[in-house]
């Protein structure tokens, strides 16, 4: 009998799988990938007696598959906060699914666990760009601002290394990097001791240094554009990046397109944080496109629909 533990590869993901496994330890097989392979559920192929977890992946992308587990009598447990759409009536599922703005998955397996391990869910929603509903989230462990800031960093890190559009854009495949962090009951000892977390850190300053010289293609009081080369930092960089214009500028809406070897775009969207929403549902306006209304994105944008993206983004945010 296999568990298979099925989890989004950004920092979301990593620590509420961390938490999780650190309040129920199992022997299980990790399913990851890159942030945006989110397809993950098909890789399970049901037999009599498994079982899975599921965790920041969207239920509306993995509908069908989820269905075929289910209908194989295999018994899930799904946390996340994306859009989820219908939800299978089926005893064999248990489904923690919040979309509020305000929600990451780390959180929601935080409320499972009634606290818990709650650095580490402090630390998944920091990596989501959600830093009040982090300072918020902290308040009943008493840190001092140098500790929350280094609970930010390293959510920062952690989602930094999920993005790419294959895993040899990434300093550690996801399912790697949450086995170095295993060890670890307190995120704060990972960042004293591990020299992993420096290695990340260094590669993010050089990448966020490259960003911060590409001047926007499209700028407005309510929302701005970026074009990237084609290059594996742009697309390392893509998420963070996006989320530190989300924190500069609150009232603007936010897009960086990459460009990707075929040519296509690889693009992440980030509403403003006054408002939070408006980038799912700009984003399932295109092919591969999807995610949360504070942040999403487009897998593989073609490249003749550039100019309609950019088109519907000021729409969306005019």
């Amino acid at each position: 009998m296999t568990h298979y533990d099925i989890f989004n590869g950004d920092a979301d993901g990593i620590c509420a799988l961390h938490q999780l496994r650190l309040a129920e330890p199992r022997e299980t097989t990790l399913v990851t990938g890159v942030k945006r392979d989110i397809n993950l559920v098909k890789r399970v192929v049901a037999k009599t007696g498994d079982s899975a977890t599921v965790l920041d992946i969207s239920l509306d992308k993995n509908r069908d598959d989820l269905v075929r587990l289910l209908s194989a009598n295999m018994p899930v447990l799904y946390f996340d906060h994306h859009f989820a759409g219908d939800i299978p009536d089926s005893d064999l599922l248990t489904s923690h699914i919040d979309t509020a703005g305000d929600v990451c998955t780390g959180l929601l397996v935080n409320r499972y666990l009634d606290g818990a391990h709650l650095p580490w869910a402090v630390t998944a929603l920091y990596g989501d760009n959600l830093h009040d509903a982090a300072q918020q989230a902290a308040k009943p462990l008493g840190l001092d601002h140098q500790q929350l800031s280094q609970l930010e960093t390293l959510g920062t890190l952690l989602n930094y290394n999920g993005y790419g559009s294959t895993l040899d854009d990434l300093y550690f495949a996801p399912d790697d990097l949450y086995r170095k962090i295993q060890p670890y009951r307190d995120p704060l000892d990972f960042i004293a001791s591990d020299e992993n977390f420096q290695r990340l850190q260094n590669g993010f300053t050089d990448d966020m240094n490259r960003a911060e010289s590409i001047e926007p293609t499209l700028q407005t009081d309510t929302c701005a554009m970026f074009v990237f080369p084609e290059d594996s930092f742009s697309r390392r960089v893509s998420g963070v990046y996006s989320n530190q214009l989300a924190r500069q500028n609150a009232n603007r809406a936010h897009a960086l397109a990459s460009l990707l070897p075929s040519g296509d775009y690889l693009v992440s969207v980030r509403a403003p944080l006054a408002t939070k929403s408006g980038a799912d549902e700009l984003c399932r306006q295109f092919p591969t496109g999807g995610g949360r209304k504070a942040a999403a994105g487009i897998n593989q944008l073609p490249a003749d629909q550039l100019q309609a993206f950019q088109a519907a983004f000021e729409k969306q945010f005019s």
